[in-house]
């Protein structure tokens, strides 16, 4: 019987955060105000890092674990889990390296950087998959990819509301985003063409690109409703932007690429039944026909919209208060779907897990009423 990590909420676990860039970061502080995880040890990439206390990088008090650029040295631990936040969409095959050491040597795996493993089919080739399972089962350990879209907002948060379905003609899950206040430069400028010529065709305008972000996650709906993809399409299209615009990956020039939205399609029975759209910004007057909030929102919003028997539109946002930024809060979102499931997958069988074949992964110790402990945010 596999353990359930509710039935024993004092058990520690050993953490290891693999990377301290924005998501990392957030994982550190999450982890030392938690009272089932220990963090026993920090990887970083840079030499400017390497030596420091893991509170230091995380911009709160000494932690008394010292970050190390040594892969030996980690893998070589007593660790139960990596939290792996470190690039990959632009260094997939360095990812998968890391990925296969890390299972074969004994340590579980929870990570928001490979969006197209949050499910083992529909996105990545059978021999990538068919490499991770084998280093598994070699390390008796198990790998997870999740974040808040694909993850949960777009996917897993359309199959809970299926729960109440009698018949369903469509499914719409929608990321609504302004990402003027993301820095990340190759995402922003070359995968998704931000500032980029209208007729751009590098990103996600290259045939397969989508699918292998996405495709993983419609196939994820579409099994859970024990239904078949009979194939996965893709559209894109770009929005010029009004005027210049200077946001954090870089300046917008007016008439260049200001506003994407790109689709993800799954098809079954020959209609077009299930997609994932990414609807993003880079200010809230570009393209204001295209899709928005229930309130005329176009940032932090996962919507997803069911027709059918009943027919359903609901949605979340995040960093909804008047002194929040959704963009941090995003951010720790997405770190969160990873550090809370640490528990249930160290109690997984060896392989890839995935969203549907393990219970829901509630943020164990998070509850917090007197708002005492490590601030996040």
């Amino acid at each position: 019987m596999i353990h359930n990590p509710v039935d024993s909420p004092e058990r520690r676990y050993k953490v290891v955060v693999w990377a301290t860039g924005r998501v990392g970061k957030l994982a550190i502080r999450t982890i030392a105000d938690r009272p089932n995880l220990d963090l026993v040890g920090v990887w970083v990439h840079s030499e400017s890092k390497d030596g420091q206390d893991a509170g230091a990088l995380a911009e709160i008090d000494s932690l008394g674990v010292t970050s190390t650029r040594d892969k030996d040295a980690i893998l070589g631990s007593d660790a139960d889990c990596v939290v792996y936040t470190g690039p990959a969409t632009n260094r997939p095959r360095e990812a998968m390296e890391d990925f296969c050491r890390i299972l074969e040597a004994g340590k579980n795996i929870v990570t928001t950087s490979l969006p197209g493993l949050v499910y083992p089919r529909g996105s990545m080739r059978e021999s990538a998959l068919t490499r991770l399972s084998d280093s598994a089962d070699r390390g008796n350990s198990s790998i997870y990819s999740t974040g808040i879209e694909p993850g949960f907002g777009c996917d897993l948060f359309a199959v809970a509301l299926t729960s109440m379905s009698s018949r369903i003609y469509s499914i719409r899950g929608l990321e609504i985003t302004d990402y003027s206040r993301d820095n990340l430069v190759y995402e922003m400028r070359e995968l998704f063409g931000f500032g980029q010529r209208l007729d751009y065709q590098g990103g996600v305008m290259m045939p397969g690109v989508i699918t292998f972000g996405w495709g993983a996650a419609v196939t994820m709906v579409a099994e859970a409703l024990g239904a078949q993809l009979d194939e996965i399409r893709e559209s894109c299209q770009f929005a010029p932007a009004p005027r210049r615009l200077e946001t954090a990956s870089g300046v917008i020039e007016p008439g260049t690429v200001g506003a994407i939205w790109f689709r993800c399609i799954g098809v079954v029975d020959g209609e077009e039944a299930i997609t994932i759209e990414h609807i993003d910004r880079m200010c809230n007057d570009v393209a204001p026909d295209w899709p928005k909030s229930r309130m005329g929102g176009i940032d932090g919003v996962w919507r997803v919209i069911i027709e059918g028997e009943p027919s359903f539109d609901a949605e979340f946002e995040v960093g909804f208060n008047a002194n929040e930024d959704s963009t941090p809060h995003g951010l720790l979102a997405t770190g969160m779907r990873a550090v809370n499931a640490i528990p249930w997958v160290c109690a997984a069988e060896p392989g890839i897990v995935d969203a549907l074949h393990i219970p829901n992964t509630p943020a164990i110790g998070a509850l917090r009423p007197k708002r005492d402990g490590i601030p996040t945010l």
